[in-house]
């Protein structure tokens, strides 16, 4: 008999540590998971899935003016945010379900507690006030939103985790960043009826994707009647009573907002893990150290997902999480590729994106060609909408490999899926122009870009 309680205790329960703790099960482990708050993690609970929930809703505001090209009128349209809620909470609900159901169903124990680890093998549960051993200890506690606590008043502001469970929609949001997250919230709130600005640090909005995909979104959101203030930061968030703050900024200019919107970045969950009780060390970021096969620093303890700071994306934690089943649990042992993971950012329009930004594809490659496109969809030449579309295509010119594609625009999340696949394939621009055409398309500019682009003088 085992001197473990368990062969694998895992400490969190999101989209990595589960996806780790029912394949081990299923290899025949005795797997214990402890989770402080729900399972399913940040983003089933209070992430990527009430978020694109908070999208659809948000499109639909853009959607009935849309819909007046095309001969149709609504009248007396009205919104309720208390029900968006109720409905979101519902089928968060039902997620969290299944997720403590397909546990259960292989063989999975789970611990409704916050767990910290004693040893190198021990775990204790706050909840039960007791301990619990493991063979192997995996470290799956995700990340959290940061907040700039040098700024007075930074605590008025709130980040994701709240805004998913705001009591009323207010009619004026102030929003610190310019990645992911804050420019999604954005158009969310946009789209929702709120007057919105966002503030970002830098020369310009998501900065590590490729420059004309910045652009182009940038310029989307200021037609949306977005107000973007780049090269400025919070210097106070002032209550000004009445529900209402003020937020003044380096530039020296105030924004008088009903609510403000951290998103600004997030941390690995690692305080008061007690990791340095078992010798795990941490990056200067407070991220755990792990190697190509997701061990830390301890040979007993592994980590996987946000909390090491990797590629922080759902998919990529659940990756990992399958990876390291497979190398410790059955005898394979596998690496996560982090090669050509597919993006989106589902700002109105979105973004889906793949492989090397021009940028990047130029300081790595002798010679780069360039394929771009930027057009009025079809939809909107009786819409009357103004948005515009962009793909571009990033060329190896010696091999002809394609080494990247972006686009912006309506379905580019669910265009990049697909073209990701031929990216990671390796495939040429010339197997991309050999594909017929699926017309009429948005798509199919996709394999109907000859002409190289070349800037202007």
């Amino acid at each position: 008999m085992s001197k473990f309680d368990y062969d694998l205790f895992t400490i969190g329960a999101g989209s990595g540590g589960v996806r780790a703790s029912r394949m081990a099960a299923n290899y025949g482990a005795r797997v214990g998971v402890a989770e402080e708050y729900r399972v399913g993690g940040t983003c089933v609970i209070r992430g990527c899935v009430p978020k694109k929930l908070f999208v659809y809703a948000s499109e639909y505001g853009h959607s009935f003016k849309d819909a007046e090209g095309f001969g149709w009128t609504a009248e007396n349209v009205n919104f309720s945010w208390r029900k968006l809620i109720d409905n979101k909470d519902n089928e968060i609900d039902r997620l969290n379900g299944i997720y403590i159901r397909n546990l259960k169903n292989s063989g999975v124990d789970i611990f409704q507690s916050r767990a910290t680890i004693k040893d190198e093998y021990t775990v204790h549960l706050e909840a039960e006030n007791r301990d619990v051993t493991a063979k192997k200890i995996l470290v799956a506690t995700g990340g959290a939103p940061w907040t700039d606590e040098s700024i007075k008043g930074h605590d008025l502001g709130i980040t994701s985790n709240e805004a998913f469970h705001l009591d009323e929609l207010p009619s004026h949001v102030v929003v610190a960043g310019g990645g992911y997250i804050a420019i999604e919230f954005a158009c969310i709130f946009r789209g929702l009826g709120c007057e919105v600005c966002l503030v970002y640090r830098g020369e310009d909005i998501l900065r590590y994707f490729d420059a004309d995909v910045s652009t182009q979104v940038h310029r989307e959101m200021q037609r949306q009647g977005i107000r973007v203030v780049t090269q400025a930061v919070f210097d106070e968030i002032e209550d000004i009573g009445g529900g209402q703050k003020r937020v003044h900024l380096s530039n020296g200019s105030k924004i008088d907002t009903g609510l403000v919107f951290w998103a600004v970045g997030r941390k690995p969950a690692t305080q008061n893990l007690g990791l340095e009780n078992a010798g795990v060390e941490l990056a200067e970021n407070d991220a755990i150290k792990v190697d190509n096969y997701s061990k830390s620093t301890t040979d007993s303890i592994y980590a996987v997902g946000d909390v090491t700071d990797r590629v922080n994306l759902t998919p990529v934690a659940i990756r990992e999480g399958a990876a390291f089943a497979e190398t410790c649990f059955n005898n394979n042992p596998t690496k996560t590729d982090y090669r050509f993971i597919p993006k989106a950012v589902f700002s109105q329009p979105p973004v889906g994106s793949v492989g090397y930004a021009e940028h990047e594809a130029r300081a790595e490659y002798k010679n780069v060609d360039i394929y771009k496109t930027d057009f009025r969809p079809m939809k909107h030449t009786l819409s009357g909408s103004e948005e515009r579309m962009m793909m571009k295509i990033v060329v190896d010119g010696d091999s002809d490999r394609v080494l990247g594609c972006h686009i912006v625009g309506d379905d580019a999340g669910e265009m990049i899926q697909c073209i990701a696949i031929a990216v990671k394939a390796g495939l040429t621009k010339a197997q991309f122009d050999d594909t017929v055409a699926l017309h009429p398309t948005a798509a199919e500019e996709l394999v109907t870009m000859r002409e190289k682009y070349k800037p202007a003088d």
